[in-house]
């Protein structure tokens, strides 16, 4: 396949409340942060998200996966997915840390178990466990 030419996929996301978008990301989440920047021009914080891959979707396959993960179309046209553990366990974690559950876990045809969320700085997050 030859050699890959992007070494590192960043999800850039703006955050109004930045301190609560790093606290939920960085220690509810758990993603450790690698780099962070504070001066004059602003904040950033570079969060460890594992691996990464970019899922490309048209709108009629968008659309099935918010049907299926939440009864309606429910997401713009970023959504962040999360392989975890138990997607059951966290989506119940990150509801108490103050994500708004938009859909409790359910089974997929593929055989994974997600629920859909909305954590800090709008992002509509997908967790997923189980399946490939």
């Amino acid at each position: 396949m030859g050699q890959h030419r992007v070494q590192e996929l960043r999800l850039v996301v703006t955050a109004e409340d930045y301190e609560e978008a790093l606290r939920f990301y960085r220690d509810v989440l758990g993603m450790p942060e690698v780099e962070a920047i504070s001066d004059e021009e602003g904040r950033v914080a570079i969060l460890d998200a594992g691996r990464a891959t970019l899922e490309l979707t048209d709108p009629q396959h968008a659309a099935w996966i918010d049907e299926l993960e939440v009864g309606r179309r429910a997401a713009g046209h970023v959504r962040v997915a999360l392989r975890v553990d138990d997607s059951t366990a966290e989506t119940r974690r990150l509801e108490e840390a103050g994500a708004t559950v938009l859909a409790e876990p359910r089974p997929t045809p593929w055989g994974s178990l997600n629920s859909r969320l909305e954590g800090p700085a709008g992002l509509q997050l997908t967790l997923f466990s189980g399946g490939e």
